[in-house]
């Protein structure tokens, strides 16, 4: 599966690595991805797709709150 807008994440480098985040926007070899607590929606991570793996899991609706992002992730962060 391809890392496309609404895509859930893996972070598999760096800090936040194997945390789980949603891709906002792609452009060439970069993603913009947001947790909506650490990394929020107004403030997103500028991370490489190298460096994202892919979960089979992608959001077709609104990804524009917190709330939402985080309502989205809660099954991958076991329940928080």
């Amino acid at each position: 599966m391809d890392i496309v807008k609404g895509s859930v994440v893996r972070a598999r480098a760096g800090r936040d690595k194997d945390k789980f985040f949603v891709v906002l926007q792609t452009d060439g070899e970069y993603a913009l991805i947001a947790d909506g607590k650490r990394r929020r929606v107004e403030h997103p991570k500028r991370k490489k797709l190298k460096h994202l793996s892919p979960t089979n899991t992608a959001h077709n609706g609104s990804l524009e709150t917190n709330p939402k992002i985080k309502q989205i992730l809660r099954d991958f962060n076991g329940g928080k």
